[in-house]
């Protein structure tokens, strides 16, 4: 877990009083010597069941407000982790929330009421993660007082998600428990002739391209649930898969999901959006990016040819490009992102579907 974000992030969460981020080398008995309160307090101000504490968890000290827990409620389909009863509320506003997260899901917090379109929020908890702009105040999505903002999980992560919903001097702050994905290491072992595309002098200018994609934050403009971008429903390499691209290299996230497919394979739009980004680089080969509003981004990787151009409005189902095998590829298929602000979701949570879960 990286730890460069946690200047900013502090300071963002200045103003509110009692939260303390746990840092490197913390303990619950150093935190409590220095804020002047007890481990056994700090054990029940935040239902901690033992005295095992993380770097980026976020804790209550006394005079904090409460964080509210959030009961599951069942879902229409019979399944789990569907979205909790209201977990809190405030004067004119409910919030309500997941039961609970997986690392690597894309959820959102549903803000009701008459003052739901005044609400600002912000995931403290994301202090000391490796995320960009962590703590960001977001701003809902919705209308006629129906709200909604989206969140995500980091990979690696699994200390629980902690939220904050602000209107005026309100606020609202709720947690909820995040687990792993269990998955064994991928050993990839690429040849030299692929694997040294990770050492282009290109890839620089490549990243910094789909940073700025992903800093983008413009109006939600999708209306219809999501869809597949390519008719395969067989995956070779899974969301969230820890792998290694060479013998004794560092394991890595996958954050996206591959569907093989043979090459010139129709590539559409998951769902309506502007193309900000359309070219070939080392890594991603041939790469189209979808701004879709609200801090969501589609990525395409890997195609054999791009028919979109950057600034080009696109509609759900549209082609867009056809599946190949360039930049970082031992054969055809289309890997496919779905970032939140930046950070990787499961392409699965947005499948037939408007909003996650």
């Amino acid at each position: 877990m990286s730890l460069r974000h946690l200047p900013l992030a502090a300071a963002l969460l200045l103003g509110l009083a009692g939260a303390y981020t746990v840092k490197p080398g913390d303990t619950l008995y150093s935190i409590a010597r220095a804020h002047s309160t007890t481990v056994a307090e700090l054990t029940r101000l935040n239902r901690l069941t033992g005295t095992t504490i993380e770097v980026g968890q976020v804790l209550r000290l006394p005079g904090e407000p409460a964080l509210v827990p959030t009961p599951p409620l069942p879902r229409s389909d019979g399944g789990q982790g569907g979205l909790a009863v209201p977990a809190a509320q405030i004067a004119g506003l409910t919030v309500s929330a997941p039961a609970s997260l997986q690392m690597g899901d894309a959820f959102v917090l549903r803000l009701s009421g008459p003052r739901a379109g005044d609400a600002t929020v912000r995931f403290p908890s994301e202090v000391g993660e490796d995320v960009r702009r962590p703590g960001e105040e977001l701003t809902p999505s919705g209308a006629a007082g129906e709200y909604v903002v989206l969140g995500r999980v980091v990979l690696g992560k699994t200390t629980p998600v902690v939220y904050e919903v602000q209107v005026g001097s309100d606020l609202v702050r709720g947690s909820i428990p995040v687990t792993g994905l269990d998955q064994t290491i991928q050993h990839i072992n690429l040849p030299p002739s692929i694997s040294r595309k990770l050492e282009d002098p290109g890839r620089k200018a490549e990243d910094a391209a789909v940073e700025k994609a992903y800093a983008r934050r413009t109006p939600q403009t999708w209306t219809r649930p999501f869809q597949p971008a390519v008719n395969v429903k067989a995956q070779s390499s899974a969301f969230g898969q820890p792998r290694t691209y060479v013998a004794g290299g560092p394991v890595l996230y996958h954050y996206g999901t591959d569907y093989p497919a043979p090459v010139g394979t129709a590539v559409t739009a998951v769902n309506d959006g502007t193309v900000v980004l359309a070219g070939k680089y080392p890594v991603r080969g041939n790469l189209v990016v979808i701004d879709h509003g609200a801090g969501l981004t589609s990525l395409y990787f890997h195609q054999s040819r791009i028919l979109v151009k950057v600034g080009q409005k696109v509609k759900r189902g549209q082609k867009i490009g056809e599946v190949g095998s360039t930049g970082l590829s031992a054969g055809p298929h289309l890997h496919l992102e779905m970032r939140v602000r930046g950070e990787g979701t499961n392409p699965a949570d947005w499948m037939n579907r408007i909003w996650p879960k």
